[in-house]
């Protein structure tokens, strides 16, 4: 885990500590719990035997019994809630560290990542690295404090004991890891890629079920998603033999160490060095020890796991922005300024081919720009510069004078109104969806720009403002979908205007009226549009071509 993801942990170290005190506490009462009561049956029953029953002391075991057993309880109650408070505070602390790390990569880094990939690394990797505390670390913790004490308690009662116990001990905590972990971190890797793979391809099936369906193409991707689920029940397969054999390892370190247990018991209590009680309380102990060490297996797969998910985690938000952040940022023009592109040369990394080539392009405040193209010429990457999602490779993209590389991109972005091509429509109220693009909205301001793009008569008829949207617009068609993107963009209060492809998936005359209403909602905005078709008369003041990574008059 990198330093970064470290802390997130320290930050909750008291709570751990507690967590892995009150586990360790637990552990200890079980053991001295087991202990006593095997001395104290064994005296009794000898007590019993020799007539002696009415002179043994059956309140002083009885009563710490009782102890133990209270102290037991209260402590495992206590130890499940801290250990699960700390593990979803993790939780939440690692989305958020995760999310602060990787929305600055979107979309020019995350791009090429699939939707199902980082939904994996989201939810099943920080699964695996929020839990380490209370899966690993913590019982492993607990069981070393565990030896300790087991081994102090044998030493005050009988020395060789102790010798035993260490080395019992030392076979458990070198053959369980060598056998359950030893050279399985590819494997866990493997298996982390195979679910991955699953996830990814049941999430692309749900998206794209109607598309399966209309080129009957079901069989053939549930095929896929039973051969991906196949690999990973393999792994899981390897992954349970690895187990296995450390369990193997624990039963046959167990096996000796209760024999050379009991035979020392025997030997010592035939030699009048200890008594029979002391004797049942040694072999005993060596039980209790072996019963808490049995999960160390369990524990160890568990400590691997989250170490090659945290590796996975590292690989989406280690990787270098596509912009850097200038060391001290320029201040932009307080007011409105001109936007220009001056002799701006790009090409997408490992592309041979130059999709800008020395562009040239002057956006004066309040002017409307409209830019078309075919397909895959550069409009979209134009955009992307603008934005300052890249950087070109030469020439460079000014506002009011400064060149963007030199102003801080979160300070450029709120000079920004963008509706991207795939402008999406999230899970929630119209009102939430609106006020993305302006938090301080107020519901008349919400109202307006729904009159501006014609979704006034459907919010009505939905219920209001209120009226709850499905995920990715379910509720909605595509047109009223994308009308209620470009109401968030005209909500923005930003000085310019990026537009790309507007009226994508309009009829004509719908497409035609909300582009003669965008030109009243501008106001003095500046206009950058991206479009493949026909724009009416007044809605831009002039149109360029892009062909062959230059920018001509259309």
């Amino acid at each position: 885990m990198n330093d970064t993801m470290r802390k997130v942990f320290i930050r909750h170290r008291g709570r751990t500590l507690l967590a892995v005190v009150l586990l360790l506490t637990t552990m200890l009462a079980g053991v001295g719990l087991l202990g006593l009561s095997g001395g104290f049956l064994t005296g009794a029953a000898l007590a019993g035997a020799a007539g002696l029953a009415a002179s043994f002391n059956f309140f002083s075991p009885s009563a710490g019994i009782r102890a133990l057993t209270i102290a037991r309880i209260a402590s495992r109650y206590f130890e499940k809630l801290v250990g699960h408070d700390v593990t979803l505070r993790v939780a939440r602390d690692l989305r958020v560290w995760f999310f602060r790390r990787a929305l600055p990569l979107a979309p020019a880094r995350l791009g090429s990542s699939r939707t199902g990939e980082l939904l994996t690394r989201l939810v099943s990797d920080i699964g695996e690295v929020d839990g380490v505390l209370v899966r690993a670390i913590g019982p492993l913790l607990a069981l070393l404090g565990i030896v300790l004490a087991c081994v102090v308690a044998a030493a005050l009662i009988y020395w060789p004991a102790a010798v035993v116990l260490l080395v019992v001990a030392a076979l458990i905590a070198i053959g369980v890891p060598l056998l359950a972990v030893h050279g399985g971190e590819r494997g866990e890797a493997g298996r982390a890629q195979s679910r991955t793979r699953l996830r990814t391809l049941a999430f692309e099936g749900l998206e794209g079920v109607a598309d399966l369906t209309a080129l009957q193409a079901q069989g053939e991707w549930i095929a896929r998603v039973d051969a991906a689920a196949l690999q990973v029940a393999g792994h899981d397969r390897r992954r349970r033999r690895r187990l296995i054999g450390g369990n193997v390892m624990h039963s046959a370190g167990a096996g000796l160490g209760l024999l050379a247990m009991l035979w020392l018991g025997l030997h010592a209590f035939q030699g009048d060095q200890i008594s029979a009680p002391l004797a049942a309380v040694l072999l005993f102990l060596t039980v209790a020890l072996l019963e808490v060490a049995a999960g160390s297996g369990l524990a160890w797969q568990s400590l691997q796991s989250a170490r090659v998910a945290a590796d996975r985690l590292r690989q989406i938000v280690d990787q270098p922005p596509a912009v850097e952040e200038p060391a001290q940022p320029l201040a932009l023009p307080p007011q409105p300024a001109t936007l220009s592109f001056e002799q701006v040369v790009f090409q997408w990394p490992g592309e041979p081919r130059r999709l800008l080539d020395g562009v040239e392009l002057q956006l004066q405040p309040g002017d409307r720009v409209a830019i078309r193209g075919d397909s895959g010429c550069g409009k979209s990457t134009l955009s992307a510069l603008l934005l300052r999602l890249w950087d070109p490779q030469q020439g460079c993209v000014r506002y009011g004078g400064v060149d963007l590389r030199a102003v801080a991109q979160q300070d450029w972005h709120r000079r920004v109104a963008w509706l991207p091509q795939g402008a999406p429509v999230f899970a929630g109220t119209i009102a939430d969806n609106l006020r993305l693009g302006n938090p301080q909205a107020d519901e008349a301001a919400l109202w307006q720009v729904l009159e501006q793009v014609r979704l006034t008569a459907w919010a009505q008829q939905q219920g209001g403002l209120s009226a709850w949207i499905g995920e990715n617009g379910s509720t909605m068609s595509a047109g009223q979908a994308r009308r209620l993107a470009l109401a968030r963009a005209l909500l923005r209060d930003a000085p310019l205007m990026v537009l790309d492809e507007p009226t994508e998936g309009l009829d004509v005359d719908t497409a035609e009226a909300l582009l003669v209403d965008l030109a009243t909602a501008l106001g003095s905005r500046s206009l950058l549009m991206i479009t493949h078709g026909q724009l009416p008369e007044g809605v831009v003041q002039r149109e360029y071509r892009l062909q062959q990574g230059r920018l001509l008059p259309a």
